[in-house]
């Protein structure tokens, strides 16, 4: 098994071939002068009982300079781990413990790839690795985010016996973790003994879940470590809030922020953090702000997140003014507060508002702007009908557009209708990703709408030979803390049929009180009228609100999620159902929360 080597030997000060004023006796010993490392603390005063040892001829003694690369090893300062390895290239023959020590040293370090070149230089050594090499040089490859290197460790740990070592294992599903394969990190887990199973194995499995977008996996895994008695930490509980605010289950959420209390985590800062983007995206700003308030402690994050919610429920004035008040407390915003007000800006259409804070970013705080600031920025301006404006400005970006800045064009090309300029867009995604079936999508429609078949045509014909395929609509509800979902067109759900029933009984009673299908997105030349309004019926969110009007009392708010953005006609249907039924609807897009209430959209028609 072969690890090619990443870097070299870094640089590091020269060892010092003597000092005036050495620490120690006046005639140290090769014994005596190991007894004092122990006692020593600082990197400087181990440099000095080295010059010690090079003035009195014993720089030589292997055990003094193995003491003092393990000493110099467990400081986390650079100049340590940089004058250790210098030390260990003087060792003639080292030890498995030796390069143990460096490897550790590594992997804690901003450098980890260099414990995967020790780890090679080790095996050139015909050195055997033990149990305690491969946690450390695992550690090394997550810390890097090295797949390659850490599938080629794993490879080693196979080789030399000790894979499913009680050390080595758990490491190993929390490298896969953090690289982000779920699925090599679940099929070592499913592999552990019940017995070996701990709370570590655990929280790293559950952040993997959520990083991976399966937060169903991740609650389960968190009743089983509750089944198996063992003891979730705060980490745990931040894995487990992040899996329930994508899930968008508010009972849930409300169960675990009870646990939370019942089990003194309410001093963690960070979890009242994750509890505050929780609610938020659970869709209760008010539960939210409830915890904010209650917070002993606030750091930035803290406000960060509460500033967050507010921009993400279109509630931009009131963002603005939490940032107004964070900034007199005397805490300083940090980039993510930033984000948060120029996603406040754009949702609300506070346009100059949102330029200014962008530029105090950058001149104020010095800040360097990220990919999402500026894809802020262009949704700033593309919202506001400013499309020409946020093409230069992409264009003079810095760095090199991201698909996903314009994609965000792209978006407000279709709702502005601007095809000219979404065709010059469209094909500069293409160059960079053409797998995302949306953009082909947006466009298709942008021409359909203006009678350009041929093009049409042209798109679709590219969407099959690529095999992109357009994403399907889902939209969830949770009723009687069960989460259940509905998919556009899609009976899987076992009261799909009673579901169909209740959206057909909801439209019919609409259309008496002026519903008309908005059938303009719907661009599909053979259709007739009728045909292309069945084709809108059974939107997935549509069932999903049908079904919570058919499962819970009359005057129950009904929270839905839905994993796209909400079309014009399903928008228009949920205002009059919240006004002609008498409900509270919360639904939670792609983008933001709209709050349906008496025939009204908090967004205003503006999203």
């Amino acid at each position: 098994m072969s690890l090619a080597p990443i870097v070299t030997t870094p640089a590091a000060p020269a060892i010092p071939a003597k000092v005036s004023n050495p620490l120690a006796a006046p005639q140290p010993s090769a014994p005596s002068l190991p007894s004092l490392i122990p006692k020593i603390s600082s990197h400087r005063e181990l440099q000095q009982l080295h010059a010690v040892a090079i003035k009195h001829s014993l720089h030589g003694d292997r055990s003094l300079l193995s003491k003092l690369v393990t000493s110099l090893s467990q400081n986390p300062y650079p100049l340590s781990i940089a004058y250790a390895h210098q030390l260990f290239d003087r060792i003639p023959r080292p030890d498995a413990v030796l390069f143990n020590n460096l490897v550790r040293a590594y992997s804690r370090s901003h450098h980890p790839l260099r414990a995967v070149s020790l780890f090679c230089q080790m095996l050139e050594a015909s050195i055997l690795p033990d149990a305690y090499s491969f946690p450390c040089l695992l550690k090394a490859c997550a810390s890097a985010r090295a797949v390659r290197q850490g599938k080629q460790a794993h490879a080693a740990a196979v080789k030399f016996g000790f894979a499913d070592n009680a050390f080595v294992l758990p490491t190993l599903i929390c490298m896969y973790s953090q690289l982000g394969d779920v699925d090599a990190a679940r099929t070592l887990f499913d592999r552990m003994e019940d017995e070996c199973r701990s709370v570590v194995s655990y929280n790293s499995m559950i952040s993997a879940c959520v990083q991976s977008s399966r937060p169903g996996m991740a609650m389960a895994l968190f009743r089983e470590l509750q089944a198996r008695r063992l003891r979730p930490t705060y980490v745990t509980m931040l894995g487990v809030l992040a899996a329930c605010a994508l899930i968008g289950a508010l009972e849930q959420g409300r169960w675990l922020h009870d646990f939370v209390k019942k089990n003194g985590f309410t001093s963690h800062v960070k979890v009242n953090t994750a509890l505050i983007d929780m609610y938020a995206k659970c869709g209760s700003l008010e539960d939210a702000f409830r915890v904010f308030e209650e917070m002993r402690l606030r750091d930035t994050p803290a406000w960060s997140a509460m500033i967050i919610a507010y921009a993400i429920h279109g509630y931009g004035s009131a963002a603005l003014s939490l940032f107004d008040e964070m900034r007199c407390k005397g805490i300083k915003p940090d980039e993510v507060t930033f984000l948060g007000i120029l996603y406040a800006c754009s949702h609300s259409g506070l346009v100059d508002e949102g330029l200014r804070y962008f530029r105090i970013m950058c001149s104020d705080y010095s800040f360097p702007p990220g990919v999402k600031h500026f894809g802020c920025v262009v949704d700033l301006l593309a919202r506001a009908g400013r499309l020409e404006e946020a093409y230069e400005f992409i264009n003079g970006l810095p760095i090199e557009p991201t698909p996903i800045l314009w994609r965000t064009l792209l978006s407000a090309c279709g709702v502005h209708k601007n095809v000219d300029l979404g065709k010059k867009v469209f094909d500069r995604i293409i160059v960079l990703d053409d797998s995302h079936g949306g953009d082909y999508v947006i466009f298709s429609n942008m021409c359909a709408l203006k009678g350009m078949w041929k093009d049409v045509n042209r798109i679709r014909k590219l969407m099959s030979e690529k095999g992109v395929v357009k994403i399907p609509g889902c939209s969830s509800i949770e009723v009687d803390s069960t989460v259940h979902e509905f998919f556009a067109g899609d009976g899987s759900h076992p009261d799909s049929r009673g579901a169909h029933r209740m959206v057909d009984e909801v439209v019919e009673q609409l259309k008496v009180w002026g519903y008309v299908a908005d059938t303009s997105k719907v661009h599909h030349i053979d259709l007739t009228e009728e045909e292309k309004e069945v084709s809108l019926r059974y939107h997935s969110e549509k069932l999903a609100i049908a079904f919570g009007l058919m499962s819970t009392p009359p005057g129950t708010m009904l929270r839905v999620v839905k994993n796209l953005k909400v079309c014009s006609d399903c928008h228009s249907m949920a205002k009059m159902v919240s006004l002609l039924f008498g409900r509270q609807i919360v639904l939670r897009d792609l983008n933001r929360f709209h709050h349906f209430s008496h025939g009204e959209c908090s967004c205003g028609d503006f999203w």
